[in-house]
C-alpha cells in the first residue's frame, strides 16, 4: 500500500476549506484588538505614508517577502525606490526587480477596490520577472504554468530529494484558479460597508484561507510565494479601515520562516479542515501588529526626546550622534558609545569628544555606565534599558 500523502487538492472536499470559528475566537480577538490599537495610534499621532515608520514598514515588507524566497534585496536600494514612489527626494531607482515588487505590493494595498482576476495576477507576476528569467533560467511570464512536468517543491541533493509538496497538474490550473478567483471576489466586503459590521477577525481568517488556497494551486512557474503574500495584503486592505500601512506581515513570517513552511506543508497534506493553519496565521498577524505598536511607541519616544532636547539648541555633531543612537533603538548601538567611537563618528579630538559626552550627560541627553576606559554612554530615553540593570531617567 502506498504511503504517499494525499495532497489537499486531491481531497474529495477540495476546495471547500473550512475552520472551527469557536476554537479560533481567542486568537482572532487578540489580533483584531491589536490591529485596532495600531490603527488608533496611527490616527492619534497623525502618521502619514511618508513618515519614517511607514517608509520603514513598506521597505521592510519588500526586503522580507523576497528574503523568504531566498532572494536578497539591498535595503538602501529598496528604500530609495519607496521614497521616489512617494514623491520624496532620493536617487533614481536602479533595480527593475525592486521596482516590480514595489508595483505589486503597492497595487495590492491601494487597489483594494479592484477585482482580482487572471489578468491582474498575470501582470503582477510579469512585474516580478521583468527580464522573463529567474536567475539564468527562462520561465513562463504573464501566464499560468503550462509544462507537463509535476510542479513540486523539493529540497535535498540530487538523488536524495525530499518532496515537500506537489501542486495540481498544469492542465488543471485554469479551472482551479477560476474557482479561487470567483470565491475571492464573492467574499470581498462590499465597497463602502462599515468595517465594524464585520465579525472581529473574519478578514484575517479569509486572508489565511486565500493564501493557503493560492499556494496550494501554485499557478505560476515562479513567484507564487510573493504573489500569495500580496493576495494577503489585498484581502486585509479590502477588510478596512486601511489608513497608512505600518505593519509588515512578511517580516513576521521571515522571523518564523521554517515554521511558516511547516505550517503550510501540514495544511497542504491534510484534510479541508484548515483550522490549525488559520490559527497559526492569525497568531502571526497579531504578532506583526504587536511589533508595529512597539515601533510606534519608539517613534513617540524619539519625538518626546527631541521635544525635551530641541535639535536647534545642539551642534550639528551632537545632533548627528544623538539621532544615530535614537535610530538604532534600545540597545541597538552595539557595545554602547565611548569617546573613541564618538571621535570616529564626528572627526573631533579626544578632548572635544570627552567634553561633548560629559556635557550631554549633564544635559540629560545621554547616561553613562561604567568607569575609566570601560565607560559607555547610552541615549537617555524612558523605558530603554540598553540591556543594563536599570532604565534611564529621561529628566534633563
Amino acid at each position: 500500500m502506498s504511503t504517499h500523502p494525499v495532497w489537499i487538492w486531491a481531497h474529495p472536499e477540495w476546495p471547500h476549506l473550512r475552520y472551527d470559528l469557536a476554537s479560533l475566537a481567542p486568537a482572532l480577538a487578540r489580533a483584531h484588538s491589536l490591529r485596532g490599537q495600531m490603527l488608533g495610534m496611527t490616527q492619534a499621532i497623525g502618521l502619514t505614508e511618508t513618515h519614517p515608520v511607514a517608509l520603514d514598514a513598506l521597505s521592510g515588507e519588500l526586503v522580507a517577502t523576497a528574503a523568504i524566497e531566498g532572494e536578497r534585496l539591498a535595503l538602501e536600494v529598496v528604500r530609495s525606490s519607496v521614497m521616489r514612489r512617494l514623491g520624496l527626494p532620493g536617487p533614481l531607482p536602479s533595480d527593475r526587480h525592486v521596482e516590480g515588487l514595489l508595483d505589486v505590493i503597492s497595487d495590492a494595498w491601494s487597489g483594494f477596490d479592484q477585482a482580482l482576476d487572471e489578468d491582474r495576477l498575470c501582470r503582477w507576476q510579469s512585474a516580478l520577472f521583468p527580464g522573463g528569467t529567474t536567475g539564468l533560467r527562462r520561465i513562463a511570464v504573464g501566464r499560468y504554468r503550462e509544462h507537463a512536468d509535476p510542479m513540486q517543491i523539493v529540497s535535498g541533493s540530487p538523488g536524495r530529494e525530499q518532496i515537500h509538496y506537489e501542486a495540481p497538474p498544469s492542465v488543471e490550473v485554469p479551472g482551479q484558479m477560476q474557482h479561487f478567483l470567483q470565491w475571492f471576489n464573492d467574499t470581498a466586503p462590499p465597497q463602502g460597508s462599515d468595517p465594524e459590521a464585520t465579525p472581529p477577525g473574519e478578514g484575517l481568517a479569509r486572508a489565511a484561507i486565500a493564501h493557503l488556497w493560492f499556494e496550494s494551486i501554485h499557478p505560476f512557474e515562479d513567484g507564487n510565494g510573493r504573489l500569495g503574500r500580496a493576495i494577503v495584503d489585498l484581502a486585509l486592505a479590502q477588510q478596512g479601515p486601511r489608513g497608512v500601512r505600518l505593519h509588515s506581515l512578511s517580516r513576521q513570517l521571515l522571523k518564523s520562516r521554517s515554521a511558516y513552511y511547516d505550517a503550510l506543508n501540514r495544511a497542504q497534506r491534510g484534510s479541508c479542515d484548515v483550522t490549525d493553519w488559520v490559527h497559526w496565521f492569525v497568531i502571526q498577524c497579531g504578532d506583526a501588529y504587536q511589533a508595529t505598536l512597539k515601533v510606534i511607541d519608539q517613534a513617540l519616544e524619539k519625538r518626546r526626546f527631541w521635544e525635551r532636547h530641541p535639535a536647534a539648541t545642539l551642534s550639528d555633531r551632537r545632533r548627528k550622534v544623538l539621532q544615530r543612537l535614537l535610530d538604532d533603538g534600545d540597545g541597538g548601538f552595539l557595545g554602547g558609545l565611548n569617546a573613541d567611537k564618538y571621535m570616529k563618528m564626528t572627526g573631533v579630538s579626544k578632548a572635544t569628544a570627552t567634553r561633548d559626552l560629559s556635557e550631554m550627560v549633564s544635559a540629560g541627553q545621554l547616561r553613562c555606565h561604567g568607569q575609566g576606559k570601560a565607560t559607555r554612554y547610552y541615549i537617555n530615553v524612558m523605558g530603554w534599558t540598553h540591556g543594563l540593570e536599570t532604565a534611564p531617567d529621561p529628566s534633563p
